[in-house]
């Protein structure tokens, strides 16, 4: 086939070269910076069987209007990619927020060799042996997906704004949604769409009836929660564990989906009950006699930060708050709002607040119950900053980033 692979910067490059490995015929267009690839206006003039673009590229751009020619996503060609590996099992997560945490119990819960590939990194089970750190986009599952098949393992794969419906199981972490593809098309419904190609389909907690996909699982189906003790139910998989993290919103979500995720797989979900903290995700330490909160990642939003606040108040009784929140990096999908920052300082009260983010400058802060020390680019200078004024005040990172 004549194929044309658009986005070179998000993974395209990748999948253009297996596709030329596989024998068929590639161009690619750097539809973004122009800086690889043929130019729009040759693509324009070549004549293909097949586009593959990104889900969050503008259905409206010329080439993604040429008459006579198919389209899919990055997401669906990566799955044809993937299918000469056979894999043994492969489970793929995405979802606005979750998708790490759920990653990292699901990989902790499994028997036997095989991969997790998340925004944290890409790693080799058993031994939670770091490979290497790559995005999240559909063409960084090829790499975690060959070297599942080299040790005959499973692989477990965080995505982002979809899946490829290359594996048996597709889990959707959260209903939140977002426009994309210059603000034409759904996050979830793109999502949605995309699960429906795995041939079981697993839905997180709390989900409404706008996520529902059809034939899908969920989790209250399998798992129930009564504190901090976890009961689950599925076929001959049957029992409860207990665990300190399902007090926490960043981690009882994931906790549930997992275990009901182990169930579906045959797997007994009752390793959990040691899954530990990871980092920068709720992670509590003390430095210099103060506590530090950090909840600096890609799922930091209001209810997160304000859970990171309640438990540094918990650690920390009596002593002020440094509240560290903003968004460091445009490139995570929905950002932190504004709107949602000023909830969480009058939801919080800290003593003092660092913005991270230039995105910010412009906003008005006058009606802050607490006017910011600084707005600066990136997490490590809020941190520095937090730790230089703060004294013995417990600090809070809650900013929105990749790590």
């Amino acid at each position: 086939m004549n194929i044309l692979v658009l986005d070179t910067i998000h993974g395209g490059k990748e999948i253009a070269r297996h596709l030329s490995f596989l024998g068929h015929t590639v161009d690619g267009v750097d539809v973004y910076r122009g800086r690889e690839g043929i130019s729009p206006e040759e693509a324009l003039s070549g004549r293909y069987d097949l586009v593959a673009a990104p889900v969050h590229l503008d259905p409206d751009h010329p080439l993604m209007q040429m008459e006579g020619t198919a389209y899919t996503t990055h997401h669906e060609i990566v799955a044809t990619v993937l299918a000469p590996l056979h894999l043994k099992q492969c489970i793929e997560i995405t979802g606005a927020r979750g998708k790490t945490t759920t990653a990292h119990a699901l990989a902790h819960g499994m028997r036997g060799p095989g991969i997790l590939h998340t925004s944290t990194g890409t790693y080799r089970f058993p031994g939670k042996e770091l490979l290497g750190k790559k995005s999240i986009t559909p063409a960084s599952l090829i790499g975690a997906a060959e070297e599942a098949a080299a040790i005959g393992g499973w692989l477990i794969a965080e995505e982002s704004i979809g899946v490829a419906g290359a594996g048996g199981l597709g889990i959707l972490t959260s209903d939140l949604d977002y426009r994309i593809a210059g603000g034409k098309k759904s996050a979830l419904a793109e999502k949605k769409r995309m699960l429906a190609r795995c041939r079981r389909v697993l839905l997180a907690p709390g989900m409404g009836a706008e996520a529902a996909v059809p034939g899908a699982v969920a989790t209250g189906e399998i798992v129930s929660l009564d504190g901090t003790r976890c009961t689950y139910a599925y076929g001959a998989v049957t029992g409860s564990f207990d665990h300190p993290l399902f007090s926490i919103t960043g981690y009882r979500i994931p906790l549930m989906t997992a275990a009901a995720a182990l169930c579906l797989l045959g797997e007994d979900p009752a390793a959990l009950a040691t899954f530990p903290a990871l980092e920068a995700r709720m992670q509590v330490t003390e430095e210099e006699g103060r506590i530090i909160v950090d909840n600096a990642n890609s799922g930091a939003c209001l209810a997160t930060t304000c859970d990171a606040a309640a438990l540094a108040r918990r650690r920390a009784p009596g002593r002020p708050l440094t509240l560290v929140v903003g968004a460091e990096s445009s490139t995570v999908c929905e950002g932190f709002p504004f709107a949602d920052i000023a909830e969480v300082i009058e939801t919080t009260a800290p003593a003092a607040v660092i913005i991270v983010g230039d995105q910010y400058r412009s906003c008005t802060f006058h009606d802050l119950p607490v006017t910011p020390l600084a707005i600066v680019a990136t997490l490590g200078e809020g941190a520095a900053l937090a730790r230089s004024v703060a004294g013995d005040h417990a600090i809070v990172l809650a900013v929105k980033t990749w790590r």
